[in-house]
């Protein structure tokens, strides 16, 4: 089964309006993974500040933003020319300097070991040649660099949540597109041996996900189907933050070796 990239573009105007359903990954999602991202960061003993930083698959810049207020220099990269646009205006009238280019994760336009940290978040489920994403990332940062990352467990969880719930029932999925294809997902192990292979060590994963009750989920994903609430709201009641399973997704950390 395929999956819908297109979506950004059709879309891609308004990931800061928190009515677009692109917006939900915002909300909690963004401050979610910041957490654990700046987590990782303090124990490894980095200081963002000054360090050169690429977002791989930048969306609308949430995290581009993001990393940049805390004084990383980042560049945001993206397939969607709507997208970038989005991204680089409204870093343009946040006074934020992002730099941003329309590139995709398999071919980027970085010299070879020229980052300090990387980062690809809610983007491997959804390329087409994974193994040469994450080559093109081992690729452009330096030795010792970080490589941060969130992306979909292959599981049956996974398949009722993030597919049957999100996407294939009417009263509950966010669009109507297909988001995302099962066969896409990535178990642990598999990114662990693809990291392996590109000099990359998986130094640690947890999960990542929702933190509100199942019951108040399902209300809510169909208050927003229905127009009661927006995205952005959605995304705030989610509490999306670390949990203990990685059964439906996972957040991590690794390291270039060589």
């Amino acid at each position: 089964m395929g999956i819908d990239n297109q979506i950004y573009d059709r879309l891609g105007g308004g990931w800061w309006d928190e009515a677009n359903p692109l917006n939900a990954l915002n909300g909690s999602f963004t401050p979610g993974r910041l957490a654990y991202f700046r987590g990782v960061l303090r124990r490894t003993g980095r200081d963002p500040a000054g360090l050169r930083t690429v977002d791989i698959g930048c969306g609308g810049g949430f995290l581009a933003e993001a990393f940049a207020q805390l004084g990383c220099r980042v560049v945001g990269l993206d397939p969607s020319e709507v997208s970038v646009r989005t991204a680089r205006e409204h870093a343009e009238s946040s006074g934020l300097g992002v730099g941003y280019a329309v590139a995709a994760g398999e071919r980027l336009p970085l010299a070879d070991a020229s980052v300090d940290l990387a980062y690809c978040c809610d983007v491997l489920e959804h390329v087409s040649d994974l193994e040469r994403v994450v080559g093109e990332t081992a690729r452009v940062l330096k030795p010792g660099g970080l490589y941060l990352f969130d992306t979909i467990n292959r599981t049956l969880t996974s398949k009722l949540l993030a597919v049957k719930l999100l996407q294939d029932w009417r009263l509950t999925r966010v669009v109507d597109t297909e988001l995302h294809s099962w066969a896409l997902f990535i178990k642990p192990a598999e990114l662990e041996e693809i990291l392996h292979r590109h000099g990359l060590r998986l130094d640690e994963i947890t999960g990542l996900g929702p933190r509100a009750n199942k019951a108040s989920l399902l209300w809510n994903f169909t208050r927003a189907r229905r127009g009661r609430i927006t995205f952005g709201r959605l995304s705030r009641l989610m509490d999306v933050g670390q949990v203990k399973g990685t059964a439906v997704s996972y957040i991590g950390c690794a390291t270039k070796t060589v």
